[in-house]
């Protein structure tokens, strides 16, 4: 992997070379954050965040909780002229996002980034009125599902992602029976639970989420930091 430095932005730009494929560009920072080494380079609800090495081209949010909406973090990994794409509730409270309203795309560079519905059909944490997002990333010729926090709904049936990256939290969101129910539906090549490693879901139920997938996709477990 070369790096190069992007025009007009101090962010650092990775540049993929060699045998290097689209699941090994996703790095995992903790719960529900992810860093994709595009180009363009993608944080997605960048929360705790220790150490920064590359700054983002865009910024994804998918709600206002407090997990995955950190202003201070998302000024953290930000150049200056960094995009940040987020529902409505986060960008009246961060002037600079740019709204992204459920099925509609913005195309940045190599990607094109969806927004799609995520809520709860069962419970009052992640109501739909409240507008909670999940992404569809279009990148490299693959899809990358990030589905936000996020039960099944009738919207995602329709998703056939390349890649997807499921909560399995069960607040409100897929636990590890139904995200695996779900990955069967979709048959994804590669998984990537999260929404762990900071409560009460342990490497215990990620390992189980595993089991539960079985060999119908390639369940990728980010390494705890």
């Amino acid at each position: 992997m070369t790096r190069r430095k992007l025009p007009g932005n101090c962010a650092t730009r990775l540049t993929p070379v060699g045998d290097v494929t689209m699941i090994d560009q996703i790095q995992w920072l903790g719960y529900g954050g992810f860093m994709i080494q595009g180009p363009p380079l993608i944080y997605i609800c960048p929360w705790r965040v220790s150490r920064v090495t590359f700054l983002a081209d865009v910024v994804l949010v998918s709600h206002a909780h407090f997990e995955h909406f950190s202003p201070s973090d998302i000024e953290r990994v930000s150049a200056p002229n960094t995009l940040v794409l987020a529902n409505e509730q986060v960008a009246a409270q961060m002037p600079n996002a740019e709204v992204l309203m459920p099925f509609h795309s913005r195309v940045v560079d190599r990607a094109r980034i969806t927004a799609l519905p995520a809520y709860s059909t069962s419970s009052s944490v992640h109501k739909r009125e409240d507008g909670g997002l999940g992404f569809l990333i279009s990148l490299n010729f693959y899809d990358i599902y990030y589905a936000g926090d996020t039960e099944v709904t009738p919207e995602m049936r329709s998703i056939a992602p390349d890649i997807a990256i499921l909560p399995i939290d069960g607040m409100g969101t897929l636990t590890p029976e139904s995200a695996a129910e779900l990955v069967r539906e979709m048959r994804p090549r590669y998984v990537i639970p999260c929404n762990w490693g900071a409560g009460g879901v342990s490497v215990a139920d990620v390992e189980r989420f595993k089991r539960l997938v079985g060999d119908r996709a390639d369940v990728r477990i980010p390494e705890m930091r």
